[in-house]
C-alpha cells in the first residue's frame, strides 16, 4: 500500500549553491528529485554550472513550472526558447539558459530531471 509523502521545500535533502548567482535546493520523494531553483540576474548555465558538472552543455531533461522571472534557453541545435512566469515546460538535453533582465528566476524541476542541472 502506498503512503502519502509529505516535504518541504525549508528542508531539503540537498542544496547546491550555484557559484553565488543562485541556489537549487532538491527533494526526493519515490526515488524522484524535486527541486526548486533561484537564479540571480546575470546566473547563466555555462558560467555557474558548467564549472561545477562539466560538459559542453546541460544534459539534463528538465519537466517544470517557471514562478517567477524570465529564462531564456539555447538549445545546441541553435533555437532559443523563452520561459516565462507561468510556463510549464519540457526542455530536452543539450542546451545552455540564462537568465534575461533584471528579476530573478525562480522555477521548479518535477522529477524528470536526469544527470547534471
Amino acid at each position: 500500500m502506498h503512503q502519502v509523502a509529505v516535504k518541504n521545500f525549508s528542508k531539503p535533502d540537498q542544496t547546491v549553491d550555484l557559484s553565488g548567482h543562485g541556489h537549487r535546493d532538491t527533494v526526493m520523494l519515490d526515488g524522484m528529485p524535486v527541486e526548486f531553483s533561484e537564479f540571480e540576474k546575470g546566473w547563466r548555465w555555462s558560467n555557474d554550472v558548467k564549472p561545477i558538472v562539466g560538459g559542453d552543455s546541460c544534459q539534463a531533461n528538465h519537466l517544470g513550472y517557471c514562478i517567477e522571472g524570465h529564462l531564456k534557453v539555447h538549445m545546441n541545435d541553435g533555437t532559443d526558447k523563452d520561459i516565462n512566469a507561468g510556463d510549464v515546460f519540457e526542455i530536452p538535453p543539450g542546451h545552455d539558459a540564462e537568465v534575461i533582465g533584471d528579476h530573478k528566476v525562480v522555477l521548479v524541476d518535477f522529477g524528470k530531471a536526469m544527470g547534471d542541472m
